[in-house]
């Protein structure tokens, strides 16, 4: 579909945020950065620390096997390469499970054949993270459920999700899970976006296909995309904390 590609005035919605919200922005980009940093200093990167000591890499399979996940925030995430035409090296698939969720937070009504996670099971995706050789992020996308085998969140429970998102363990690297985890935070802006287009697509390609189940559609895999910079969204954030700070 063609209009899944977000467009984004990073420096507008900026402009809007709080004080506070901006404080937390800033903070993450710092998190991501000195985490970045002590990877690199001993040669290493997010990516390389998910592949290491684990075989050989094949596509679609998840790295570290098992996937990487915290107890205590009932956050989750894995690695996997499947996309050679996107220009990404691979990504990060990253969710929350019902675990870690509002009591409140129900899944979206469903009546299709799809088997979906439920109850202590149920989780969902809150965005992937594509990375490029070197092992940096250069984008943000979400998906179908049937792409995660997710159980599925309106966007809106979804977003209350990104902050509880947060890996802090030993395995397989502590710098990367913070690496991870701040990403996931510094971008908040743009995965509220595109958690919002992804509903959008997904209504669009209702009323265009009402005869099916949207959800399970294998015509339907990305829902909602858009580049990243780490170094431009810090950048970005200082300016917008300065002009509050006037």
């Amino acid at each position: 579909m063609d209009n899944t590609q977000l467009k984004y005035d990073l420096a507008a919605k900026l402009s809007t945020l709080p004080a506070d919200d901006l404080d937390r922005l800033a903070r993450a980009g710092e998190a991501v950065t000195e985490n970045l940093r002590l990877l690199k200093k001993s040669g290493h990167n997010p990516v390389g620390q998910c592949l290491a000591h684990q075989g050989t890499f094949y596509e679609e399979e998840h790295y570290p096997q098992g996937d990487v996940y915290d107890g205590e925030s009932h956050a989750q995430y894995y690695y996997h390469a499947h996309r050679p035409e996107s220009g990404e090296h691979g990504h990060f698939h990253t969710f929350l499970r019902s675990a870690g969720m509002k009591r409140s937070v129900r899944p979206v009504p469903y009546s299709g054949d799809g088997t979906r996670p439920t109850g202590k099971d149920a989780l969902s995706h809150i965005v992937a993270i594509s990375m490029d050789a070197p092992g940096m992020p250069i984008g943000l996308f979400t998906t179908n459920r049937w792409v995660t085998g997710e159980t599925f969140y309106a966007a809106g429970d979804v977003v209350g999700m990104v902050d509880r998102f947060n890996v802090e363990q030993s395995y397989p690297c502590l710098a990367t899970n913070r690496v991870i985890s701040g990403l996931i935070h510094l971008f908040k802006p743009q995965i509220i976006a595109l958690l919002e287009l992804r509903d959008q697509t997904l209504a669009n390609w209702k009323a265009l296909h009402p005869d099916r189940d949207i959800y399970e559609d294998r015509e339907l895999e990305i829902t909602s995309i858009v580049d990243i910079n780490v170094e431009r969204q810090i950048a970005e954030i200082r300016k917008a904390r300065r002009r509050t700070a006037k």
